[in-house]
């Protein structure tokens, strides 16, 4: 593969804000998002990319197959952690306003649906992609979008619905 062309670099400046909400989309943290997003950069830069590539759909590719790989390597290394006898505990602070109590119930939800939903929801929903696109974006048929942002919806309406009716 080939270096950036001045062009590729040029649209890939101008994909990165997209790529950055694909990257939160996938890991549901902002600093792991940030993370997330340098090591896909360096990686198109070092390794370049065809030179007939779409860029976008090549950036979002190589993202997506490095969040499968960083997801296979921490799990890897919780295994190896609770076979040593080690375990992990996280806390969170709740906040205080009505408001952000909504957005981290929604954050939550998120989190709960499987990482391909999470995507092809935020790419229609949230970044405003045609179904088309995000399929072209996420390399999948259109209908498959389609069935993921659905059941991504309909999970996201039941669990804020449970979650509504357990704190009234």
């Amino acid at each position: 593969m080939a270096k950036l062309t001045a062009q590729q670099r040029r649209d890939l400046i101008e994909e990165l804000p997209r790529l950055k909400r694909f990257c939160l989309s996938l890991t549901s943290d902002p600093t792991d998002a940030d993370d997330l997003l340098q090591i896909t950069v360096e990686r198109l830069l070092t390794k370049g990319m065809p030179e007939d590539a779409h860029v976008a759909k090549w950036a979002h590719r190589v993202c997506r197959n490095l969040w499968i790989d960083e997801i296979r390597s921490r799990d890897v290394r919780n295994r190896y952690a609770l076979s040593e006898g080690s375990s992990e505990g996280a806390g969170t602070t709740a906040a205080n306003t009505d408001e952000s109590v909504q957005l981290d119930r929604v954050a939550m939800a998120m989190e709960k649906l499987p990482p391909e939903q999470r995507a092809a929801l935020v790419k229609v929903a949230v970044e405003g992609c045609a179904y088309a696109e995000a399929a072209a974006l996420l390399e999948v048929p259109i209908g498959t979008i389609m069935s993921r942002v659905a059941r991504a919806r309909k999970a996201l309406a039941e669990d804020l619905e449970w979650s509504a009716e357990r704190e009234a």
